[in-house]
C-alpha cells in the first residue's frame, strides 16, 4: 500500500472491534483509525475516541442524556454524530479506505452494503450481511470493484488456503471446523436440561453470549455454511463440517488432486483481522503463536445430526437462497434471546427456527425491503413461542 490507509471500525466496542483496535495499535505504519462507531456502550466509546482520535465518531443507538453529553465533546478535530444514516454516509466517504464491519446482527447490513457500493475494502465480521443478503452484497462488490475479505476465523482460513490453487475450479470441497461447543460431550438425552450457564461455558473461545449459544447448538456453523456458499461461490454439496475440539485448525480446503491445505493457529481473532487489513502482505502480529515444543493432538470427527439438528438448516438455506437466510437468522436471534431469558429450552432453538423457516412467504429474488420485512416477521413469529420460564 503506497499511502496510509484510513480505517473505519464499525462496532468498535465489541469483541471484534476491540481486537481490531489492538491490531491497529501494533500496525504502527500504514494505517490510521479515521472512523469509529458504537451502538450504546458510551463510556467505553468515549475512551476509544480519546485514545485513537478518529476524525469521525458515530453512535447508532438510542438518544439519551449520556449520548448528548458525549456529543457535546465534539471538537474541530473530531466530529461526533448520532444515527445510522450518518454512519452509512460516512463509510462511503472518499476519506475511508478500509471498513471493518463488526456490528452485530442485521443492524450491520446497511453499512456493509454502503461500503460495498462505495468500492471499499470490506473486512467483514458481520455474518448477517452474507446470511441475510448474500446475493445483494456480492452484486454490490462486483459492480463497484470493492474487496470483500472475511474476518471469521473459519472463512479467513479458507480464503488463505485457497491461495494454494491457481483456479477456483481446482477446489473440490471446503471443510469448516467446529469446536462442538460447551456441550459436545453431554449425553444427547441430557441436552434438554442444559441451563444458560452450561451453554455459555465454552471450552476454547471467549465470545459474546449470543454466539456462544450458537456454538452450543451449532447454529453458528449453519450460518457459516451459508456465508461460505456466497463468499467462495461454491455449491453447498461441496461444503463439509467436522468437529475439531482443539480449535487449532480453523478450516481446510481439499483440492481436486486430493491435497488438503489447512490454516492453523491458536484461537486468536487478531490474526484473521490483521490479514484482512494487510492482504496480500503479511507482517508481524500480536496474535498468540503456536508452541512447537508442546505436544499437541489434533482430532476431528463427523458431526452427529441428532446432537446438532441446527446444522442441516444451514445447508437447506444455502441451497434455497432467496428469503431463507433472513428468516433463519431472525428466528435464531429471537430464539437465543428467549433461551437466555429462560423462556425456552436450548433444544427448542432449532425446532423453533425450522418451524418459522418452513412457514414463511418464500421469494427467490427479494429486495432489501423484503428482507427487512421478513426479518421483522420472523422475530414476531419466534416470539409466539414465549412461555412461562422453564
Amino acid at each position: 500500500m503506497s499511502r496510509v490507509q484510513q480505517v473505519a471500525v464499525l462496532g468498535s466496542t465489541g469483541s471484534i472491534g476491540t481486537s481490531t483496535l489492538d491490531v491497529l495499535q501494533h500496525l504502527t505504519h500504514g494505517f490510521q483509525v479515521s472512523l469509529l462507531s458504537c451502538h450504546q456502550n458510551i463510556a467505553n466509546f468515549e475512551s476509544q475516541c480519546v485514545a485513537y482520535r478518529p476524525r469521525t465518531a458515530i453512535v447508532t443507538g438510542p438518544d439519551s442524556e449520556e449520548v448528548q453529553a458525549w456529543l457535546a465533546g465534539r471538537s474541530a478535530q473530531q466530529d461526533r454524530l448520532l444515527g445510522m444514516d450518518h454512519l452509512v454516509a460516512a463509510v462511503q466517504s472518499e476519506e475511508i479506505d478500509i471498513v471493518v464491519a463488526a456490528i452485530v446482527g442485521i443492524a450491520g447490513l446497511e453499512s456493509s452494503l454502503a461500503a460495498a457500493n462505495a468500492g471499499k475494502r470490506l473486512a467483514l465480521a458481520n455474518k448477517e450481511s452474507l446470511v441475510v443478503a448474500g446475493e445483494l452484497l456480492l452484486k454490490a462488490v462486483q459492480q463497484s470493484g470493492a474487496e470483500l475479505l472475511p474476518i471469521d476465523s473459519e472463512h479467513s482460513a479458507i480464503f488463505q488456503a485457497m491461495q494454494s490453487g491457481s483456479h477456483r475450479r481446482e477446489v473440490e470441497r471446503i471443510i469448516l471446523t467446529a469446536s462442538g461447543g460447551p456441550l459436545r460431550n453431554w449425553p444427547i438425552d441430557k441436552l434438554e436440561t442444559a441451563t444458560v450457564e452450561d451453554a455459555l461455558n465454552h471450552p476454547t473461545w471467549s465470545m459474546g453470549r449470543k454466539i456462544t449459544v450458537d456454538s452450543a447448538t451449532m447454529m453458528n456453523k449453519a450460518l457459516e455454511v451459508i456465508e461460505a456458499r456466497w463468499l467462495f461461490d461454491i455449491s453447498p454439496d461441496q461444503i463439509q463440517v467436522v468437529i475439531h475440539p482443539q480449535s487449532m485448525i480453523h478450516s481446510m480446503v481439499e483440492f481436486c488432486d486430493g491435497s488438503v491445505v489447512a490454516q492453523l493457529s491458536p484461537p486468536d481473532m487478531r490474526l484473521p483481522i490483521q490479514y484482512a487489513l494487510t492482504y496480500p502482505a503479511r507482517t508481524h502480529s500480536p496474535a498468540v503463536r503456536m508452541d512447537w515444543k508442546q505436544t499437541q493432538n489434533l482430532d476431528w470427527y463427523a458431526v452427529d445430526p441428532e446432537r446438532y439438528p441446527a446444522l442441516e438448516l444451514g445447508f437447506e438455506v444455502a441451497r434455497r437462497g432467496g428469503t431463507c437466510g433472513a428468516v433463519l437468522n431472525a428466528a435464531n436471534e429471537a430464539a437465543v434471546s428467549l433461551f437466555l431469558l429462560h423462556q425456552i429450552r436450548l433444544t427448542e432453538i432449532p425446532i423453533l427456527c425450522r418451524s418459522v423457516l418452513h412457514h414463511h412467504d418464500y421469494s427467490p429474488s427479494p429486495s432489501l425491503d423484503d428482507l427487512f420485512r421478513l426479518d421483522r416477521w420472523a422475530r414476531e413469529e419466534a416470539m409466539r413461542w414465549k412461555k412461562i420460564p422453564c
